[in-house]
Formats: C-alpha cells, sequence, structure tokens
C-alpha cells in the first residue's frame, strides 16, 4: 500500500507575503513544496521595488482555487443609501471622508483608491494594523467607509450595524443576492481576492498537471463548494494558463493605481 506523503502547512508571516514567496521561490522544484498565491503577490511585483525574485518569472501557476469579492460598506450615519448618493454626498464634503483599510498598499486600501480614481471623488486613507482596528473606528464612526473583503464585513451587514452599498464583483453575490454590484453604477470597477497554488519555476510540467487535476477534482466537490460558499467566496476552477492569466491582468491593473497614486509599501 502506498502511503501518502504528510502535507505540512508552515506559516512565514511578514513583509506583505514576500518571505513566504522567497521561501517557495528558492525551494526545489520537485512539485512537494508550494505556494498559497494570493492578491498580494500581484500588489507586491510594483509596490515593493526591491523584490529577490520576480513572481510572475520565478513562479509556475498550478491552479486558481477561489476567488472573494469586496464589499463597499459605510457606517450608518453616512447620508447614502446607494452608491450615487454616496458619491454625490463625498463630493459635496472633499477630503473630508475617511476610508478605512488594513494597512497601507493592500487590497482594501488599493480597492479604495480604484474608487477614487474612477468616481473623482477625495477621500482621507486611514490605514491601520489589521481589520480588527479598522472594523472598530468605521463601527464607531471615527472612519466611514471601507472596501474590505465580503467574509469581513458580511456578519456586521446582516446585523445592521454597517451599510453596504455594493458588492465589488461583476454579478451578485449569492451571499447577499439584493446588494447591486459596484459595476451598475460605476462602469468596470472589479476588486476582489483570489487564491491559488504555484510552484518554482522549473517544476516538471507532468507534476504540475497532476497537481491542476487534483485541485479541479477537489473544487468539483459540492462539500468544498458549499465550505467556501461559507466563506464567502467561489470556487475558481480553471487550467495552469487561466491561473497564469489571472495573475498578469491582476498585477497589470495594481500596478497602474500604485503608479498613478504613488503608493510605497511601509
Amino acid at each position: 500500500m502506498k502511503i501518502a506523503r504528510p502535507f505540512i502547512v508552515e506559516n512565514k508571516p511578514g513583509a506583505g507575503t514576500n518571505i513566504a514567496t522567497e521561501v517557495v521561490v528558492r525551494a526545489p522544484a520537485d512539485g512537494y513544496t508550494l505556494l498559497q498565491v494570493t492578491s498580494s503577490n500581484a500588489i507586491n511585483a510594483t509596490l515593493y521595488n526591491n523584490l529577490n525574485f520576480n513572481f510572475i518569472g520565478d513562479m509556475v501557476p498550478v491552479a486558481p482555487i477561489i476567488r472573494v469579492p469586496n464589499v463597499m460598506v459605510v457606517n450608518p450615519s453616512v447620508p447614502a443609501n446607494t452608491v450615487p448618493e454616496f458619491i454625490a454626498y463625498a463630493k459635496a464634503n472633499p477630503g473630508k471622508i475617511n476610508f478605512a483599510s488594513t494597512g497601507t498598499g493592500n487590497l482594501t486600501h488599493l480597492a479604495g483608491e480604484l474608487f477614487k480614481m474612477m468616481t473623482g471623488v477625495e477621500m482621507v486613507h486611514v490605514p491601520y494594523r489589521g481589520a480588527a482596528s479598522a472594523q472598530t473606528d468605521l463601527l464607531s464612526g471615527r472612519v466611514q467607509v471601507m472596501f474590505d473583503s465580503m467574509p469581513a464585513l458580511i456578519e456586521q451587514v446582516r446585523a445592521g450595524r454597517l451599510r453596504a452599498l455594493a458588492v465589488a464583483t461583476a454579478t451578485r453575490s449569492e451571499q447577499l443576492p439584493n446588494l447591486p454590484t459596484m459595476n451598475e453604477f460605476v462602469a468596470g470597477y472589479e476588486v476582489s481576492g483570489f487564491g491559488g497554488i504555484g510552484v518554482p519555476k522549473n517544476t516538471p510540467s507532468d507534476i504540475v498537471e497532476k497537481l491542476n487535476s487534483a485541485i479541479n477534482s477537489a473544487l468539483a466537490d459540492h462539500g468544498v463548494k458549499i465550505r467556501i460558499a461559507d466563506l464567502g467566496g467561489t470556487v475558481l476552477p480553471g487550467s495552469s494558463a487561466d491561473f497564469g492569466k489571472l495573475i498578469a491582468d491582476e498585477t497589470e491593473k495594481w500596478g497602474k493605481v500604485i503608479r498613478a497614486t504613488g503608493i510605497k509599501a511601509e
């Protein structure tokens, strides 16, 4: 009987996922060291000027797994029930609205900057060291708006402690089916986090294909779909090439925002 090699999760926090990424980049290309690829990898390619690796060149995309939408929420004190009402209110009060993020240069920050670019509103960015403190100040009204992930906000929205104005995906969310999409008001606006698996460059193609097949088989399982839906996301099956295109597209998209706004890593 063949005994499978144990699967070990090793957390390597720090530098906005760059430490973990470099560990995998330098690992043997044998299919046994995998990277949890996220939106941060696409963002960091432009955000950091001194990386010791080229993410797209040094990693092989294996398979996408999940996509999680961001949601625009406001403190209930904000006199806006829709995105157009918020835009009108913000333009009437330039620079007086604070938007929270969970840190400079991450997806919650760039989502707000993209909104500013596409709507012409002026808002003050207030970065926090994590979601808990940002959400505390959002609930108290010290900051008025946030563009965070669905799982981070959905319970506060359902409880009425925060008001959701839009989900930032092209289609409406099953978790909040009555919530309009941002694209219905701001054409082309889309912000969602993604997750998938990558391996070091030079990993043999047959290993990449085997891993891709296993991941897609798992994503087809009903229980897995339900669990991912419970997390506020949707399954994202696809080929290695599909995932490579997603990473390249997201890298280009957020690179434009970072260059246009002059955001620097802290």
